[in-house]
């Protein structure tokens, strides 16, 4: 059995969690669900979730880790919830939040304007900080992705879009 599927999902104090052919996990900060696959058991004993892959095919026990995987991030979220946070290195470059939308200077001929797909929420604490949070893990990170690929840092001065934690190694330049 996948070694992550074999450890339990405790449920902290709020968060409810309803099985079926779609496990829905209700918190706090709001509601996420999940298709539970047909090759894993999901069984609620009081607040302690527990996985177990029906037979012993490789299929089964891998699942049974994803889904794992999947469930407590879902269990964290609509807990405590998610944040991924970007910084903008460069002369120049700057971030704005306006509502659902976040403008983006950042050194080409016109702003970039990134819409934030429902559930997500755009910060800048300055102007070369963002902070963008929600519930669903896989969004956030997704839009954390979207937003440095418009200028991923570049090697030789380091500017660009990079995330909070990143480290960049810069390469030396050409010598003659």
């Amino acid at each position: 059995m996948s070694r992550v599927g074999k450890n339990p999902i405790e449920l902290p104090k709020g968060v409810e969690v309803t099985l079926g052919g779609t496990i829905v996990v209700k918190g706090p900060l709001g509601s996420l669900s999940q298709e539970a696959p047909a090759n894993v058991k999901v069984s609620l004993d009081g607040d302690v979730i527990t996985l177990a892959p029906v037979d012993e095919s490789i299929q089964a026990n891998a699942m049974s880790g994803t889904l794992r995987a999947l469930l407590n991030n879902m269990v964290v979220g609509v807990s405590k919830g998610f944040e991924k946070k970007l910084n903008l290195v460069g002369v120049g470059y700057r971030a704005q939040a306006q509502g659902d939308s976040l403008n983006l200077s950042l050194g080409f001929s016109h702003p970039v304007v990134h819409k934030m797909p429902a559930g997500i929420k755009v910060e800048t604490p300055t102007q070369t900080e963002v902070l963008i949070k929600g519930i669903d893990r896989q969004k956030v990170g997704q839009v954390a992705a979207d937003i440095r690929g418009y200028r991923p840092p570049e090697p030789y001065k380091g500017k660009g879009v990079r995330y909070a934690d990143e480290v960049v190694v810069l390469k030396e330049t050409k010598k003659k």
